[in-house]
């Protein structure tokens, strides 16, 4: 995944299937034209412990609109017909778990999947998934949040791809204020290994963004982005194409 971060890179989350899969096609296309280096295909999942109540919600309305595994795999297959940006699915071990691992791994690398996170899975738990995760070269990203400090140097001499960076306490969700504490976290990461780290959770404006990005390799947004769906609807792959030439302009100039 290191040619991901030959720059500064803009990684943007959405939820599949909200407000529709053919929508979400959409703008995984507008995210891809407007600068996006990896996007987030979040698969949706009923109990989804480490969101805010943003992606809480867009996640129970695709559930209810019928949303499946299988289905946004067909949407993904319908993607790389037409675009090769990086891809990568955020969910939870449940969904995995559920629809087989191992067939779960197969359909993702051959989609070219590059990377799966699985917030509710521990440090001391991710065998489970890691064996099979590295049979099909897909990279299973590690999190670090202002919890990990004991662990730390295990953690990140064991991480693959990229390090996600956890910018605060709780649950995603937009946030006026990040920590001043994440540069002391990335630059901890930095002097154990050097890996490529992805600051997330809370982050929302291009303000925001060009802070972190004069210290932190990457950016990931999901709430901010989700919030644009809620409010525009059908509309929202263009306004969400602006906002993320927005985020990707303010990177440029960090």
């Amino acid at each position: 995944m290191n040619d991901i971060f030959t720059h500064k890179a803009f990684i943007p989350f959405i939820t599949c299937g909200y407000p529709n899969l053919d929508i979400s096609e959409e703008i995984i296309y507008a995210l891809a034209e407007n600068g996006a280096d990896l996007i987030e295909l979040g698969i949706p999942f009923s109990d989804p412990v480490a969101e805010g109540s943003v992606i809480q919600k867009a996640s129970e309305e695709a559930l209810k609109n019928g949303v499946s595994t299988d289905a946004i795999f067909d949407m993904v297959t319908r993607v790389r017909r037409k675009c090769n940006v990086p891809l990568a699915f955020m969910t939870y071990a449940n969904v995995v778990f559920s629809y087989g691992s191992k067939k779960f791994m197969q359909k993702a690398n051959a989609l070219g999947i590059q990377a799966l996170l699985l917030p509710d899975v521990p440090f001391e738990e991710k065998q489970e998934f890691e064996g099979v995760c590295d049979e099909f070269g897909i990279n299973l990203i590690s999190f670090v949040a202002p919890t990990s400090a004991k662990r730390l140097t295990q953690i990140i001499q064991e991480a693959k791809g990229f390090v996600y960076c956890v910018s605060s306490y709780g649950v995603t969700g937009v946030r006026e204020n990040i920590s001043n504490d994440v540069k002391a976290m990335v630059d901890s990461i930095k002097s154990i290994r050097d890996i490529p780290v992805a600051v997330g959770f809370g982050i929302s404006t291009p303000e925001q963004v060009k802070t972190i990005s004069r210290y932190a390799d990457g950016v990931v947004i999901g709430s901010a982005i989700v919030k644009l769906c809620t409010q525009y609807g059908k509309d929202a792959p263009k306004h969400i194409g602006a906002y993320a030439k927005s985020i990707k302009q303010a990177m440029q100039e960090a």
